[in-house]
């Protein structure tokens, strides 16, 4: 089996592939709102003046931020 293969099968088993990060912020600041958010993952961008595209700004340039929220949504939705 060739790399291409591989990777694409390993995209099958990954919940996030496809999942837009906007979505996933969307979907948790829906579900917790911006307060409990930011209890849960604790980054400036979820408790002072928090908004979307400032998050998404945020979590697109630091990867530990990006992980937190990205496991978050993944025990959010298995509930």
């Amino acid at each position: 089996m060739n790399d291409k293969n591989n990777s694409n099968k390993e995209q099958l088993n990954n919940p996030l592939h496809g999942v837009k990060l906007a979505d996933i912020l969307e979907r948790l600041v829906a579900d917790y709102g911006w307060k409990e958010l930011g209890k849960k993952i604790n980054i400036r961008c979820f408790n002072s003046n928090p908004s979307v595209n400032s998050s998404l700004k945020f979590l697109r340039q630091t990867p530990w931020a990006r992980e937190k929220v990205e496991q978050l949504y993944l025990k959010r939705i298995k509930k």
